[in-house]
C-alpha cells in the first residue's frame, strides 16, 4: 500500500471512530440505556488519552448503574416534573428560549439535506441527542453530504452550545452515570473543536 493509501485508510478509520463516538452519544441522549447497552459500555477500555480516561469513566459508571437507576436518573435529568434539571435543546443554550432561530436554522438545512424528524419524536430537532445522531450519520456517510456538510454541520449546529451543555451534565446535581456521558461528549466536543482549528 502507498503511503498515501495508508493515510487514506488512517483518515477513513477515525473518521468511523467519530461517526461511532457522536452515534453513541446521541444514542444515551434520545433515551436511558437499557441493560444490554449497560453491559456492553461496561467492557469499554481505557488508555490514557483524555478519550481514553473518558471511556474508562463510562465502563465504570456502566458497571455501578442498572436499567432502573438510568432510566430515573435520564428522566431526573432531561423530563422531571415539568422539566428536568438540564434543557438539552440549541434554542435554549444560545437564546435561553426553545423553538428560536438556531431551531428555524437547523430546520433548514435538515431539509437541505433531505432529513426530517422520525415519527413520533416529540421533541424539536435541535436536541443534543438527535444533533449528535445527525453529525454521526454525516460523518458516516449514512446521510448525503460527505465530511464538508459534517464539517459545517458541526461548527453551526453543535460548537456553539454542546461543550457546554457537556460541561453542565458533567456537574449535574442528577447525574450518576450521565456524568460519565457529560464527560466524554465534552471530551468528544473538545477534539472536533481542536480539529476544525487545525490549518488546512
Amino acid at each position: 500500500m502507498s503511503a498515501q493509501g495508508t493515510a487514506m485508510a488512517a483518515t477513513d478509520a477515525l473518521t468511523t471512530e467519530r461517526a461511532r463516538l457522536f452515534a453513541l452519544l446521541g444514542r444515551l441522549l434520545v433515551a436511558a440505556p437499557d441493560a444490554r447497552l449497560l453491559d456492553a459500555l461496561a467492557a469499554l477500555r481505557a488508555d490514557r488519552t483524555p478519550l481514553g480516561e473518558a471511556y474508562g469513566a463510562l465502563a465504570r459508571a456502566a458497571a455501578a448503574a442498572d436499567s432502573v437507576s438510568a432510566e430515573r436518573e435520564f428522566h431526573d435529568l432531561f423530563i422531571g416534573l415539568g422539566r428536568g434539571e438540564l434543557m438539552p435543546f440549541g434554542s435554549y443554550y444560545l437564546t435561553g428560549f426553545l423553538h428560536e432561530r438556531p431551531l428555524a436554522e437547523l430546520r433548514g438545512d435538515l431539509a437541505r439535506l433531505g432529513l426530517e424528524k422520525a415519527e413520533g419524536v416529540a421533541e424539536p430537532e435541535d436536541h443534543i441527542g438527535s444533533e449528535c445522531e445527525v453529525y454521526a450519520g454525516l460523518l458516516s456517510g449514512s446521510f448525503d453530504g460527505g465530511a464538508g456538510e459534517a464539517e459545517a454541520f458541526f461548527a453551526k449546529h453543535l460548537r456553539p452550545w454542546a461543550g457546554r451543555f457537556f460541561a453542565d451534565l458533567e456537574q449535574a446535581q442528577a447525574a450518576r452515570f450521565y456524568r460519565a456521558v457529560g464527560q466524554l461528549g465534552r471530551v468528544a466536543v473538545d477534539i472536533e473543536q481542536a480539529a476544525q482549528e487545525l490549518p488546512q
